[in-house]
């Protein structure tokens, strides 16, 4: 039977959505973002770096995709880069999350100025449509008409010829939710409820196969909205709309408990996974929660690096093979971690235990903070694992990227998760997750509680712990993984309680204004190699990662400017056979590491490095360093293996380095960034993975826009495979046939490429359209890489 649904209030003008209204599978609540203040330290400082950054672009700009749409005269241009290509709109949507974020964390009266604007022109852009559709995305009205009809034509990364508009619209839903749910405004939740039902009403008749074929497009966390749009209203009719909305491709192998994850675009399917544990909480679907659970567990230890993130230009690679992230400069995405803590933080309010904290605290640390630069403000899209490259940074006119919306939200809620309470007959527990110096003020309890703390440069916090009078409850103290035997006080009196099985430490007593608990957290340095277990090791002390800058040489495009490829650290790539190496007997890196007296968090491993001009690099923390180039993965070896090592990576970088210096300009086909960024276009074509490399085909066609920077281009090159057969396409240059390409039969089992010499007359032109277009009868492709080469 399920629960009468539960009616939310609103509390210091937020609504808490925190247990599910008809499974109420939760056990444990956060607070609201409003009762918790930062504390002076550096978290403080990111989150207000955020805000200043975000109040230094224009609402009218972000704003005038929507009225473009609705048909209303813009009062300014639209922001350009992703704003003016086809994603028009979706930072809006993320700026409406953030800045009802930093509305409940910091109490700024510009940014609830600004989000009441913002809604108020929603609003506007909304009753002008009469439907309840509002967007920015180009066209899109007639696209969701064609939907309606059943017309769908979806691509991993398109929709009807539209760059992902249910990924755009997602982020629009998003903030509407969270400017009702975080900063209270009600028009934000009338709005969006509007929005939804027109949602519901654009696919009613839509079968399942035809919805689930939309699904294939990036679509965001849809389902997750739907869900906790069910959670606000009581209405079951929009569950039912969160599970159809609920990608069945990727969650049939969840339920099984089976790793598919090779492939896939990774940001694609951690919101979905999100949306299915929203759906699980509110139907008390146990089967959904476990299939998030598996998946979270699949990610955290066989696909995720010490910093906490995951993927490699975007996708999951093999978890047996790791080369890619050490030799890519595209490594983990800032979005991924973004949605991988708000997985983690609903895994741990289901089903609390601090292996969920363990994993939130590591990247909240090494790569959410790490992900802007202090001060200045900016925001970092992919962090290269490479050794001796460097990440660049959005500048607040010109970069609209995926991570510079996600990147707005990630440092204005670090309050969110620092505590929790529990639910029920539990209700008066109080969780104390991370060691971040906070107030929280709990007024139902009347208490206000006090951390004090220099963590982690010192190894302790002290709660302090005021109450109007006398009560009892439980103190639940999180026992951290990394902690080596940690000690708690109350009143400078030792508790001889342990941690329980979730690893926490329960003070159960009747608690008096003035009672002071102090944690000691003693850290040890360690050493983590890759999951794949290669010969690389990454460096820690308790938590945080320890890094080495290396210089700050030829850092190109350091501040990223609006082009589409800016999000890309693009200088030169160090060799990595001249990357520091550490040799050593033993397999215990970590005791060699050595503490750098009257430095905090400042170490050196010189015993272990092998080449004399990197014997002076110091460890430190990660997220202290900032426009750099960087060492975060060290390759090793043993004395006898020196020279094999520095001949293996001298052969890998043969094969990368120099294939990147004679390449002028290069797509991966089958890639969501690599083509957007050489505007793709195409008919009857699909995407897929064969040996782990993506691939374009179509019995149609599909096309690419190559730059012929400094006219250097000599030649096509293509990558092809011999196991692939029935090709025959016409390969077309700037309209112009070049060659029909035939593939008959499989010629063998390996990857191969053929190169195209270029016309005289194509030399010369800045930008060269390359298009594969099938034969009748075939298959243009599979194509796995395209390159323009000098």
């Amino acid at each position: 039977m399920h629960k009468k649904p539960v009616r939310f209030l609103l509390l210091l003008g937020l609504c808490v959505l925190s247990v599910g209204t008809f499974g109420q599978r939760r056990q444990l609540a956060t607070f609201p973002l409003s009762t918790v203040r930062l504390l002076p330290g550096p978290f403080q400082v990111a989150q207000q770096t955020d805000l200043d950054y975000m109040l230094k672009l224009n609402p009218d700009r972000l704003l005038a995709p929507f009225r473009r749409e609705a048909g209303l005269p813009s009062l300014v241009a639209s922001y350009e880069n992703w704003e003016n290509t086809g994603l028009d709109g979706h930072i809006g949507g993320h700026y409406l999350t953030a800045l009802a974020q930093m509305v409940a964390a910091t109490g700024s009266p510009e940014a609830r100025q600004r989000l009441t604007y913002m809604v108020s022109v929603l609003d506007t852009c909304q009753q002008r449509s009469g439907d309840g559709y509002v967007g920015g995305i180009p066209g899109g009205k007639a696209m969701w008409r064609e939907i309606a009809q059943g017309h769908i034509d979806a691509g991993t990364f398109s929709l009807n010829k539209k760059w992902v508009p249910l990924y755009n619209i997602h982020k629009l839903f998003a903030g509407l939710r969270d400017a009702y749910r975080l900063a209270g405004n009600q028009r934000a939740k009338t709005m969006l409820i509007r929005l939804t039902d027109w949602m519901q009403a654009t696919t009613a008749n839509l079968t399942e196969a035809q919805l689930q074929d939309m699904l294939r497009s990036e679509h965001g966390g849809l389902n997750e909205i739907f869900a906790d749009v069910a959670g606000m209203t009581g209405n079951r009719k929009y569950l039912s709309l969160a599970r159809r909305f609920s990608d069945r491709s990727t969650l049939t192998p969840l339920l099984a408990s089976q790793d598919k994850l090779n492939g896939l675009h990774a940001n694609m399917q951690i919101p979905k996974v999100i949306g299915y544990l929203r759906v699980a909480d509110q139907a008390n679907d146990k089967a959904w929660a476990d299939a998030a659970d598996f998946f979270w567990q699949t990610v955290v230890k066989h696909r995720t690096v010490s910093i906490g993130g995951n993927s490699v230009r975007e996708h999951f690679h093999p978890a047996t093979n790791f080369s890619s992230m050490v030799n890519s400069v595209e490594g983990p995405e800032t979005c991924n971690s973004y949605n991988m803590l708000k997985l983690t933080e609903d895994l741990f309010l289901d089903r609390p235990s601090a292996r969920y904290i363990d994993y939130y605290e590591r990247t909240l640390y090494n790569h959410i903070l790490s992900s802007q630069r202090p001060v200045e403000g900016g925001f970092v899209y992919f962090t290269p694992m490479r050794p001796q490259h460097y990440r660049v940074y959005s500048q607040p006119q010109d970069g609209f990227w995926c991570c510079v919306g996600s990147g707005m939200e990630n440092h204005g809620k670090y309050g969110k998760l620092i505590y929790a309470h529990g639910i029920g007959q539990h209700a008066s527990d109080l969780y104390v997750n991370l060691f971040i110096p906070s107030t929280l003020t709990w007024a139902d309890k009347g208490l206000t509680l006090i951390q004090q703390t220099d963590f982690p440069f010192t190894e302790k916090t002290d709660l302090t712990l005021r109450l109007k009078k006398p009560a009892r409850f439980a103190l639940k103290l999180r026992a951290p993984a990394w902690a080596n035997g940690m000690q708690v006080l109350v009143n400078n009196k030792v508790v001889a309680a342990g941690p329980d099985a979730q690893s926490y430490v329960t003070v159960d007593r009747t608690w008096k204004t003035g009672d002071r608990v102090t944690l000691s957290l003693p850290m040890t340095t360690t050493a983590e190699v890759l999951p794949d277990s290669s010969a690389w090791v990454s460096f820690l002390h308790g938590p945080i990662v320890l890094g080495a800058a290396t210089d700050d040489k030829k850092l190109d495009g350091l501040n990223a400017d609006a082009s589409r490829m800016g999000h890309i650290a693009s200088g030169p790539q160090y060799p990595l056979a001249q990357a520091p190496l550490l040799v050593s007997t033993r397999t215990d890196f970590a005791s060699a590491v050595q503490a750098v007296p009257g430095k905090p968090l400042t170490f050196t491993v010189s015993k272990l490095i092998h080449q004399d001009k990197f014997k002076g690099l110091t460890l430190q923390p990660f997220f202290q360093i900032q426009e750099s180039r960087y060492v975060v993965y060290w390759p090793y070896t043993t004395p006898a293996g020196i020279d094999s090592t520095e001949r293996r990576l001298r052969q890998n970088d043969e094969l990368t380095l120099t294939l990147e210096r004679t390449t002028v300009d290069k797509v991966a086909p089958g890639e969501q960034q690599p083509e957007s960024d050489h505007n793709f276009q195409g008919e009857q074509t699909e995407t897929g993975v064969f040996r782990d490399v993506h691939f374009r085909r179509a019995t149609g066609w599909f096309s690419y826009d190559l730059k012929n920077k400094n006219k250097a281009a000599k030649k096509l090159r293509v990558t092809y495979h011999g196991a692939d057969k029935n090709q025959s396409f016409n390969l077309y240059l700037n309209g112009t046939l070049l060659k029909t390409v035939a593939f008959e039969k499989e010629t063998n089992a390996s990857f191969f490429e053929e190169d195209y010499a270029l016309p005289d007359a194509l030399r010369q032109a800045d930008t060269i359209t390359v298009r594969f277009e099938a034969t009748k009868g075939a298959t243009a492709g599979n194509i796995y890489d395209v390159r323009l080469m000098k």
